[in-house]
């Protein structure tokens, strides 16, 4: 483990095919798959550029930020949803949380392990039961969020407008 840790941190970018080699260039008889073994013991891994999975294309629109001059003063004034996976072992489950944004308390949250609209609707509803916001903000400004997570977000969203009879901007819904 020695010679692992010095060649290492001599060629951080090496992984357990170019320590094995040079580990037998060096005279020692080992297997790359005891050297994997090893590395992961200690807790070491080849240095190597993460994939840009986040830039944003440039046909995507920048929507602007429309609580930017609210003064948010009380309770059930501003809330919002906000939808995240927490890693368990080999997978994930989806997390969605309901905040009110005066008191930056959660005032109801959901897991699942399918990003479905029920469990989503689940938290909705048992935050409905105890007040309504008079704003209610979706969090998903970002481009690379539109997909069919969004496409739930605005389902939810149109089920509070319903219930609140105000939007994002604290308009009241036109009737038809």
């Amino acid at each position: 483990m020695h010679k692992i840790d010095r060649i290492y941190t001599e060629h951080p970018f090496y992984g357990s095919l170019r320590i094995t080699a040079e580990l037998k260039r060096l005279g020692e008889a080992v297997n790359h798959k005891r050297v994997e073994r090893l590395m992961r013991t200690m807790g070491i891994g080849a240095i190597m550029p993460k994939k840009n999975t986040s830039k944003r294309n440039k046909g995507h629109l920048i929507y602007p930020y429309l609580l930017k001059d609210i003064k948010i003063t009380r309770n059930n004034h501003v809330w919002s949803s906000d939808i995240t996976y927490i890693p368990i072992n080999s997978s994930f489950v989806y997390l969605v949380a309901i905040i009110d944004w005066f008191s930056r308390y959660v005032l109801s949250w959901s897991i699942s392990n399918t990003l479905d609209l029920y469990f989503c609707i689940e938290a909705l509803d048992i935050t409905l039961r105890e007040g309504k916001p008079e704003i209610f903000s979706r969090r998903d400004g970002y481009a690379k969020y539109r997909s069919r997570k969004s496409v739930y977000k605005y389902q939810i969203y149109r089920a509070i407008i319903e219930a609140t009879g105000k939007n994002k901007h604290g308009f009241k819904r036109k009737s038809i």
